[in-house]
């Protein structure tokens, strides 16, 4: 069943073109790694929480979004891989592709899948 890696961050909403390109750039390079599929969301209908929320977990300020993020792998073995290979890319350090946004702020995680529908 396939695994999936889950990412959700805050980005000043004034660098929605450069997130979209830092992220575009990234996506190339889990695709070359063994991703299935990566999927960027720009945050369009996320309501602040009493108790939690993704702008809480994140530590949204004015004038961030919220963006959430998944990559879908074939298998964690394949994304333990990508990864390793990923992490070793020159074409992923901050000189090559550098954040438009707080990466203390990136909340992220593996998941196995128990339902794909």
């Amino acid at each position: 069943m396939s695994y999936v890696d889950g990412f959700s961050c805050a980005v000043p909403t004034a660098n929605k073109d450069k997130y979209t390109a830092y992220a575009s750039r990234a996506a190339a390079l889990f695709r070359e790694y063994g991703a299935l599929q990566v999927m960027e969301c720009w945050g369009d209908d996320v309501p602040e929480g009493k108790l939690t929320s993704f702008p809480m977990a994140v530590k949204c300020a004015e004038g961030e979004t919220v963006v959430f993020s998944w990559v879908r792998w074939p298998s964690k073995e394949v994304r333990d891989a990508g990864w390793a290979k990923l992490i070793a890319d020159p074409r992923m350090n901050d000189d090559a592709n550098p954040m438009p946004f707080d990466g203390q702020r990136l909340i992220y995680g593996g998941f196995a899948v128990v339902l794909e529908a």
